[in-house]
């Protein structure tokens, strides 16, 4: 038999539909992805099922949850769309069942993104009995492309009917480590304009994918030559051909290219560590990784500095452009339609990336300082140290000093390593709060009472002060100082 046919055989959701398929003597067509997957030997865990059939989708798959006691919504009622979704031991699979969109089989496929999601095969045509080419309905030759490993449009209108594809495109080709088709890519650079008409929710979930990839910046170095990327984020054209002094051997855009490849770099060299790798691939939202918003974090660290560009005394400066550069990250956010938790976590990255080069520039920085660094940084503590040792090591302009640079690079990774130590150590207590200067120094809330605590938190984390009293009677002194 062939392993292939067998695996098909012994999908457990292939079994049910293919009882439908008799029951109703409906052809239900397996198409897309899954067959895509199941030839290039990409086995998942989790997947997902698309089918197709002539008519009565909707009702097909309302019957299929119904008898798998699984969730069932209705993506396209007038053109016959809906989703089933199976969770089992927190696997999650979905099912999508569609009417034909064109006259048959043929015509429906045409109308798919890419000739090798264009792949389909008759449910009740999968037997022991055949191999799988005998098994595939394959119109548009993407079984070649396959072997050819190119992404190529299924027809000339395939970005004009949806132009998220455009981005799909270099998504699919990253993830399967495939490249794009001469004319396809043409084509690409013709409609990318139409990009920016699509829900940007739509847009932002393709992206993520490239952002996720082990190596995003080549393919996000591809989309950059197309004129792709800046139809996602078009605040990044303001950094292209901005010149920088002598620490720096790139202009700022070319430089962010830079910081993203030795992002991934450093995550690379990580791959030993269980903390660093953990703390990488920790969602902060379903499906998108710190790793992915730490690119995207690179990508937009130095956003401001075309806005903060000044010269004084023959040097080029960039006063502030973390602030600025967090003004628009938010509106990045904003535009991409990120969490809120997303959104806090990117301006945490872009205000505070020179944070850790300031830290460097003293032999040792003081435990006041470095507890104010963990502080103001919370979760994001990690993230900014590799982004700016990321920053560092893509700054390789005359003027940098070697020594610097070492003393940059052993900074991070104790204060990396101090993270971790911290997080495995009991919760940091204040020794005192704001019911304290209320009862027990008398004072009335104001908010001189934030200052006062800061302080004391400070010196409590540095071991200046140790107990209760300790806190208050400087808690007191602080006080008297404020009036």
């Amino acid at each position: 038999m062939d392993p292939l046919v067998n695996k098909l055989l012994n999908n457990p959701f292939l079994r049910i539909i293919q009882k439908k398929s008799k029951k109703h003597k409906i052809p239900i067509f397996l198409v897309g992805g899954y067959l895509r997957d199941l030839i290039l030997g990409r086995e998942k865990s989790e997947f997902d099922l698309d089918f197709t059939l002539k008519k009565y989708s909707i009702k097909i798959a309302k019957e299929i949850a119904r008898e798998l006691k699984a969730g069932f919504v209705i993506l396209d009622k007038e053109r016959g769309c809906a989703r089933v979704v199976y969770n089992k031991n927190g696997k999650v699979f979905t099912l999508d069942f569609a009417d034909f969109r064109d006259k048959n089989l043929e015509r429906d496929l045409l109308l798919r993104d890419f000739t090798i999601n264009s792949l389909a095969a008759d449910v009740n045509n999968i037997s022991v009995k055949k191999n799988l080419r005998q098994i595939i309905i394959d119109p548009y030759q993407g079984i070649i492309d396959l072997k050819k490993g190119v992404i190529k449009m299924t027809s000339k209108d395939s970005f004009k009917d949806d132009p998220l594809r455009i981005v799909r495109a270099f998504s699919l080709a990253g993830i399967l480590d495939f490249k794009l088709e001469p004319q396809t890519l043409n084509k690409i650079k013709k409609e990318k304009d139409k990009i920016p008409t699509v829900a940007y929710e739509r847009i932002r979930d393709e992206f993520f994918k490239v952002l996720e990839l082990d190596n995003s910046i080549k393919h996000l170095k591809l989309m950059d030559k197309n004129r792709v990327l800046e139809k996602i984020i078009p605040h990044i054209n303001v950094m292209r051909n901005v010149k920088q002094g002598g620490y720096h051997h790139l202009d700022v855009w070319n430089h962010t290219l830079e910081t993203v490849l030795q992002l991934e770099r450093i995550f690379e060299e990580s791959q030993d560590s269980p903390d660093i790798k953990n703390y990488l691939n920790e969602d902060i939202v379903l499906k998108r990784s710190r790793k992915s918003l730490m690119k995207l974090g690179a990508l937009l660290h130095d956003i401001g500095k075309p806005k903060a560009k000044m010269q004084k005394d023959g040097k080029t400066l960039f006063y502030g452009h973390e602030r600025i550069g967090k003004e628009i990250t938010e509106n990045i956010a904003g535009l991409l339609k990120l969490s809120t938790k997303e959104k806090d976590a990117l301006e945490k990255m872009i205000f505070w990336h020179l944070r850790p080069g300031y830290l460097a520039e003293t032999k040792m920085p003081t435990e006041r300082a470095i507890f104010r660094y963990f502080r103001d940084t919370a979760d994001e503590g990690v993230s900014i140290l590799l982004l700016s040792l990321a920053d560092q090591r893509a700054t390789r302009g005359p003027l940098t000093d070697p020594i610097q640079r070492r003393r940059h690079e052993k900074l991070i990774k104790e204060l990396v390593q101090r993270y971790f130590d911290k997080l495995k150590e009991k919760p940091f207590v204040r020794l005192i709060d704001g019911n304290d200067l209320i009862k027990k120094l008398r004072l009335k809330p104001s908010p001189d009472f934030s200052k006062i605590l800061r302080e004391v938190e400070e010196a409590q984390a540095e071991g200046s002060i140790k107990t209760k009293n300790q806190a208050l009677e400087l808690a007191k002194k602080i006080a008297r100082k404020l009036k």
